[in-house]
C-alpha cells in the first residue's frame, strides 16, 4: 500500500568580483586565495584548485565548478547559473545525537543476526506478521525490497513499487517473507512484512477502515483485491470465517513520507486515529516508520548517519507523532533504497534498526497473548 541541482562556474578561474565567496562546495573544488580583509567561510569536500580572488566584499552566491578553460573570453561571456544553498541544514545538526545509535559493521551484523534468529514467543506460530499501512506513495513497497535487499547482499525490488504518489500501486494483500536466515540466501526468516493498497484521502480513494480490520484480524486471503466497492466479506473468495491467530497480524507498522508530514490533508489525520483506535481494541500494538528522510534534511542525505543530530528530522517527527496520534518514541526514521543500486552500509544499519523496533513490539504481542 502505497505513497540538485548545481550551479555552472564560468571558465575563469579569476574572480575579480569586489566580494569574498562564502558557501558551501560540494564536489570537486578550488581553494581560494582571497585577498579580501575578511576570512572566507565556508566548507570544501574534496579536491581542490587554486582560484584568485581580488574582491573585499562576500560573493552572495556559490559557484561549483568550473569548466576546462582558465580563461574568460570578453567577447563571449559565460553564462553563470548560481545555486543557492542554505548553511542552515547544517546549522540545525546537534552536536550530540538525540538518540543513541552506533554506525559499524559490527552493529549491522549483530542486528542481522538478531533478525534470522527471531522466533515467534508462541507455539502455534512459526512466523510474525507485520502489515503496512500509509498513504499511497509513502513507501510501503519500497521498505519490504529495501529489508529484502539488506539481507541479499544487493539491491532488488521483491515488492513492485509505484511512481505515482496519487494512485496506489498495490491493489492486492500480498504478504513477502523476508529471507537470508542461513548460509543459503533463499531460506526464510520468521519474519512475514505485509503489503496492501495504500489509504486515500477517503475511503473511495483507498484501503478502507473495514478492509484494513479484515486483514489485521485476518479474514482477508492472501492475493486478495482490493476495491472500496467491495469490501471484504463472508461471500468474498478465499474468506477466513475461523483465522487463527499465525493468519492474524501481530504488529501495525505506519508508514508516513516525512517530506509531506507538513502537507498531509486533514482527512488522513482522522483515518489513521481511527485506525489506531480500532487496531488498539484488537490488542495489536502499533509503530510508525518515517521515510525518505534524506529528502528532509539535506546534510542528512549526504550522511545518512547525520540522522539522529538533524532537528529538521526530529521536528517532522514530532510532526508525525502529531498526524497519527502516536508518542515519538514508537517512530523511527528510515530510507529506503529507489534510485540506487548498491547497498550502503549506513543505510542498512538504519533499516535493520527500524526491523528491530518492529520485532520488539511483535514480542510485546505474545507476551500480551501467552496460554
Amino acid at each position: 500500500m502505497a505513497f540538485a541541482a548545481f550551479g555552472k562556474a564560468t571558465s575563469s578561474d579569476t574572480n575579480s568580483s569586489s566580494k569574498p565567496e562564502p558557501g558551501f562546495s560540494f564536489g570537486p573544488t578550488r581553494s581560494v586565495t582571497n585577498s579580501s580583509s575578511q576570512p572566507e567561510p565556508g566548507f570544501s569536500f574534496g579536491p581542490t584548485r587554486s582560484v584568485t580572488n581580488s574582491s573585499s566584499q562576500p560573493e552572495t552566491d556559490l559557484l561549483v565548478a568550473a569548466t576546462s578553460s582558465g580563461t574568460k573570453s570578453a567577447h563571449k561571456p559565460q553564462k553563470v547559473t548560481k545555486t543557492h544553498f542554505s548553511p542552515l541544514d547544517f546549522s540545525l545538526l546537534l552536536p550530540n545525537q538525540w538518540r543513541n545509535m552506533d554506525w559499524s559493521e559490527e552493529v549491522k551484523e549483530t542486528l542481522m543476526e538478531s533478525v534470522r534468529s527471531f522466533k515467534p514467543a508462541s507455539e502455534s506460530v512459526t512466523e510474525a506478521r507485520i502489515l503496512l499501512i500509509g498513504p499511497v506513495g509513502a513507501g510501503k513497497s519500497s521498505f519490504i525490497s529495501s529489508v529484502q535487499s539488506v539481507f541479499s547482499g544487493r539491491v532488488i525490488n521483491r515488492a513492485m513499487v509505484g511512481s505515482s504518489s496519487s494512485t496506489s500501486f498495490t491493489k492486492k494483500l500480498r504478504s513477502f517473507n523476508i529471507r537470508g536466515a542461513g548460509e543459503k540466501a533463499d531460506e526464510p526468516t520468521a519474519l512475514v512484512l505485509c503489503d496492501v493498497m495504500g489509504v486515500g484521502e477517503g475511503e473511495s480513494t483507498g484501503l478502507t477502515l473495514h478492509d484494513a480490520l479484515s486483514v489485521i484480524k485476518g479474514h482477508a486471503p492472501e492475493g486478495h483485491q482490493f476495491s472500496p466497492e467491495q469490501p471484504i466479506g463472508a461471500d468474498t473468495v478465499g474468506y477466513m470465517r475461523k483465522p487463527s491467530t499465525k493468519d492474524q497480524v501481530h504488529c501495525v507498522a505506519f508508514v508516513v513520507d516525512g517530506s509531506k508530514v507538513g502537507s498531509y490533508a486533514k482527512s488522513f489525520g482522522t483515518t489513521f486515529q481511527q485506525l489506531r483506535e480500532h487496531i488498539s481494541n484488537l490488542g495489536v500494538h502499533q509503530v510508525a516508520l518515517l521515510t525518505h528522510v534524506d529528502q528532509v534534511c539535506k546534510a542528512t542525505g549526504s550522511d545518512i548517519t547525520q540522522v539522529y543530530k538533524s532537528q529538521t528530522i526530529q521536528q517532522a517527527m514530532v510532526k508525525a507523532g502529531a498526524l497519527l496520534g502516536m508518542a515519538t518514541s514508537y517512530i523511527v526514521p528510515v530510507k529506503n533504497y529507489c534510485s540506487e543500486l548498491d547497498l550502503d552500509e549506513n543505510t542498512d544499519i538504519l533499516l535493520l534498526k527500524a526491523v528491530d523496533h518492529i520485532l520488539q513490539y511483535v514480542n510485546l504481542y505474545f507476551q500480551d497473548n501467552s496460554d
